[in-house]
């Protein structure tokens, strides 16, 4: 080959090669589409990311609604349930059982018999007497000492759910924040917790465990400590922020009570000195005059008039106590 076949051959290769990159070389119509491709690609996969959050938390708002739903019912049917008599002395804190306890009432209503008797009563006063002191006052004292026990449960359960959490801030699982407060609470939290713990070490579950504390303790507060174990177990969540919150709602709830008891106190002084007018002022009439009223005593006519005033007396108080018991 001669030196011009060379040079024409190599221009040649030249303008083969600067045809095939103008035409396989891609436009900036093809990398802007690329771009605009990749950005909608990004755009559909965050989309899809976010419609799946939002799946994920609408199905833990229906399933946390399911949970609150099903508590609430079985709360609503255990109140309605009747209270019978071993239950009652169990939430009393009594260590009886049922037949100790009509034993008991047995030998009150004889108590009560063998004073109208010493006292010269009439025997219907004195069958009075004997149902009084046999079925009304045992009930009486058992229904009385339950009440006072819930109240002291209720003032001390927001310190034992602040113990609580400041457990599981600290590390602890919730197992041992139970525990401590089983051991170093006052009564009656560390007796229910005591249970509560037993109940779990023995192989319950946490729904059978609080489900039994209920029954043992069946006020709001418990309902809602419940509430906030089982929905964190189910659903997860910061279980120390629910129960900081629990505890600061129990107190909020305990000062309107408090609040309450104090705006009410004229209208129950005002029913006390109205229910004990009538007794006040017979004992004063008898003091000045005992002929006065003795025929209210010594007849059958005078007799069926106490009866009444006392059943109309009965409804009275009755009436009044439900008008200042306003409950939260």
């Amino acid at each position: 080959m001669d030196q011009q076949t060379l040079i024409i051959g190599a221009g040649l290769l030249v303008a083969f090669g600067i045809l095939a990159f103008v035409l396989l070389a891609p436009s900036e119509n093809d990398k802007a589409k690329k771009r605009a491709n990749m950005v909608t690609g990004t755009g559909r996969q965050t989309k899809k990311s976010a419609q799946g959050g939002q799946d994920a938390s609408k199905e833990r708002r229906k399933h946390v609604a399911d949970s609150l739903r099903k508590i609430e019912e079985a709360a609503a049917a255990e109140k309605k349930k009747r209270v019978g008599l071993e239950a009652m002395i169990a939430q009393a804190g009594l260590d009886l059982t049922v037949r100790n306890f009509y034993m008991i009432s047995a030998v009150v209503g004889l108590v009560f018999a063998a004073i109208g008797i010493i006292t010269g009563q009439k025997p219907w006063v004195i069958g009075a007497m004997l149902i009084v002191g046999g079925l009304g006052f045992p009930r009486w004292f058992i229904a009385k000492k339950r009440k006072t026990r819930q109240k002291k449960f209720v003032e001390e359960f927001s310190n034992a759910m602040d113990v609580i959490t400041r457990g599981i801030k600290s590390g602890l699982p919730v197992n041992e924040c139970l525990k401590i407060i089983a051991r170093d609470a006052q009564e009656p939290v560390r007796t229910e917790f005591h249970l509560l713990t037993e109940g779990l070490r023995l192989g319950l579950s946490l729904e059978q465990s609080l489900d039994r504390m209920y029954k043992r303790m069946p006020v709001g507060e418990v309902n809602f400590f419940s509430i906030v174990l089982l929905i964190q177990q189910q659903t997860g969540g910061n279980l120390a922020e629910a129960l900081s919150n629990l505890s600061n709602v129990l107190r909020s709830r305990k000062s309107m009570l408090g609040k309450i008891a104090a705006l009410s106190m004229e209208a129950k002084a005002s029913a006390a000195i109205l229910g004990a007018m009538p007794f006040i002022v017979s004992t004063l009439v008898h003091l000045s005059s005992p002929e006065y009223l003795e025929p209210l005593f010594t007849t059958k006519f005078g007799n069926m008039l106490l009866l009444g005033a006392g059943l109309w007396m009965s409804c009275g108080v009755l009436v009044m106590k439900n008008m200042i018991n306003i409950k939260v």
